[in-house]
């Protein structure tokens, strides 16, 4: 004996709407019926409604589902409403979907767009507190996983670690070079620009000097390795979480910190430095050449004005920051791709909020160091 196809009357007698489903309501066969359905649910919205389950040959969670849907309407009926003539195994079936169904969701009303300014305000206050705790708990697990690799150095991943120190230290550095040598060229001349009205010319040397050591120099290039290995860290470590590799290390017994996190980690932290260094060279470059070019101070000239008038504290002032700045990227990137769920959505969206995120999380903590050299007068 073959079912029936599902299909539906509805009836009006003595004034209560009802709903008579028929046939097999299994989910291969209510596609064609799902557009008629949702139509005739919000028609009932308001209005008592019994489905008599009577004439159903058979019945999934997928048409439990459909009529669950349609009775509860996205409202609460009242008790003339129900569900009837279901046998034990029906009544079972709509029972389980009914405390599953996610019920509908309607926006609260603000009164006015202040109130509402206010609830966003909150909610992001509210939101940036939990990502602030949940990255200081992933920073826990990073210190932790660390010093169980200083006591046991064999778990050290050195291949790997120099792996990363080469795809997002060493081959960052043209683009890091580059753009640090034009920015001491546009300090330099925009400088020259305004020195000139007061006939100070020579002191573009400490401008450039000062603000390519102590800032741009090691600025820069936080904020171009964030944009390009932080993130790459968020779309490696993401898509690994979507191919479950990340499940499948720990089924084997491997820590994900210590195989995927502490090896990015290091990486960063010992080549920021060294490509904070070479831009803050490169900068000064920059600035030289424009000396030269534009207000006809020599390159010997502005390297023993340099000597003269820059101290060595400048140099450290930007160099001491970028091991904090690499931490910082580097936690950002790998807890982001951490929380990556199982879409390319998901993905796309972690890896937006890890260059968001560690982009203001080194511009916080330069202006710390800045306000803390003040304090000390470095």
């Amino acid at each position: 004996m073959t079912d029936s196809a599902a299909d539906f009357d509805i009836d009006m007698t003595r004034g209560v709407l009802k709903l008579i489903p028929r046939g097999d309501w299994r989910g291969k066969f209510l596609g064609s019926l799902d557009e008629k359905l949702r139509d005739f649910g919000d028609d009932s919205i308001g209005r008592d409604l019994i489905i008599d389950m009577s004439a159903v040959d058979r019945l999934d969670t997928v048409g439990a589902m459909m009529l669950q849907r349609t009775f509860l309407a996205c409202q609460e009926r009242t008790d003339e409403s129900k569900i009837i003539n279901a046998n034990g195994a029906q009544q079972a079936l709509l029972q389980q979907i009914q405390e599953h169904l996610a019920p509908c969701h309607v926006e609260p009303f603000h009164p006015n767009a202040f109130k509402a300014m206010l609830y966003r305000l909150g909610l992001g206050v509210v939101e940036a507190i939990q990502a602030g705790q949940a990255i200081l708990s992933f920073v826990g697990y990073i210190l932790a996983s660390a010093w169980r690799v200083l006591m046991n150095p064999s778990r050290m991943r050195w291949t790997s670690t120099v792996h990363h120190m080469e795809e997002a230290g060493l081959n960052a550095i043209p683009i890091v070079g580059l753009m640090s040598f034009l920015i001491g060229a546009v300090v330099a001349f925009m400088g020259a620009k305004i020195l000139r009205l007061f006939n100070a010319d020579i002191f573009t040397v400490e401008l450039v000097g000062i603000a390519v050591l102590r800032e741009f120099g090691v600025l820069l290039t936080a904020i171009l390795i964030a944009g390009r290995s932080g993130s790459a860290f968020t779309a490696q470590i993401g898509s690994m979480k979507i191919r479950e590799e990340i499940d499948a290390m720990r089924v084997l017994g491997l820590d994900p910190i210590e195989v995927l996190v502490l090896p990015r980690v290091i990486a960063l932290i010992i080549m920021v430095p060294a490509i904070a260094f070479l831009a803050a060279i490169l900068g000064l470059i920059g600035g030289g050449l424009v000396a030269a070019m534009a207000m006809d101070i020599s390159p010997a000239l502005f390297i023993s004005r340099f000597q003269e008038t820059i101290v060595i504290n400048h140099f450290w002032a930007g160099l001491i920051k970028a091991p904090f700045f690499a931490f910082v990227i580097a936690v950002v990137g790998c807890y982001q791709g951490m929380e990556v769920e199982g879409s390319a959505e998901s993905l796309g969206k972690h890896t937006t909020l890890s260059v968001v995120q560690a982009l203001f999380l080194v511009i916080l903590i330069d202006a710390f160091f800045a306000m803390f050299y003040l304090e000390i007068d470095f």
